[in-house]
């Protein structure tokens, strides 16, 4: 199953934009889940983005230095978790 990871609300941030700071995994890398994936900066604070799942990374679309606005997709993840049909 794939998932998009996006830039989160910063709980007692009024800033809804934050900027790339370091990658901490790579694409193809297997991660698991609240590993953290990413770090940002808002103003003189840092913080990071965890994996919502284990699985692979298999895309990140946002990079190093870019500015990026809550709700944007900083990666893609592939999960092993089949998608049930109800």
């Amino acid at each position: 199953m794939r998932i998009e990871v996006e830039l989160p609300e910063v709980a007692g941030d009024k800033s809804d934009e934050a900027t790339i700071s370091s990658w901490f995994v790579e694409e193809d890398d297997e991660v698991e889940e609240g590993e953290t994936l990413v770090e940002l900066a808002v103003g003189e604070n840092t913080f990071g983005v965890h994996a919502p799942a284990t699985g692979r990374l298999v895309e990140i679309v946002a990079q190093e230095g870019d500015v990026v606005q809550v709700g944007d997709i900083l990666a893609i993840m592939e999960t092993e978790e089949e998608e049930e049909d109800y």
